[in-house]
């Protein structure tokens, strides 16, 4: 799908503001509501958007601890990668799951409680995850930046 100006305007405003009114959105992009709302339909349909959601505050949720996961696995055969990838969609508290370039091979982005949450975590999943050899945490002491939206 090709994403013009207008599309992007549309996209910029949404990724910042995904309530706001079909009228006001078509306001802001210079655009009558019902054009916008059809480039907006487009967009969803062809999967620019993906979803709408609420974004949480994780300190709010009880959820302050933010832990990256390196893991290193004993290969990289077809049939191992696979059963990685299946077995960590199915861990809660796991955000964010990347198979990587360099000496990773993957990398999760977990939330936690705290450290003995995080524990938990690592005692009742991490540890049983498939093809396995090294895992390395890091945990973040404070979020400097952080955003959702994709610079258009």
């Amino acid at each position: 799908m090709e994403i013009d100006a207008i599309d992007r305007r549309i996209l910029t405003v949404l990724q910042k503001e995904a309530r706001i009114t079909n009228a006001e959105l078509g306001e802001r992009v210079n655009l009558s509501p019902s054009a916008c709302h059809r480039r907006v339909q487009r967009m969803e349909a062809e999967g620019v958007i993906r979803a709408w959601v609420a974004l949480l505050d994780a300190c709010a949720t009880g959820r302050p601890t933010t832990v990256y996961v390196e893991i290193k696995l004993a290969g990289q055969s077809e049939d191992l990668l696979a059963a990685f990838e299946r077995e960590v969609a199915r861990i809660p508290d796991v955000l964010e799951c990347h198979l990587m370039a360099g000496n990773a091979d993957y990398l999760l982005k977990i939330l936690a409680r705290d450290t003995g949450d995080f524990a938990r975590i690592h005692r009742r999943y991490l540890s049983r995850l498939p093809g396995v050899v090294q895992m390395q945490s890091s945990f973040a002491l404070r979020t400097v930046v952080s955003t959702t939206a994709i610079p258009l």
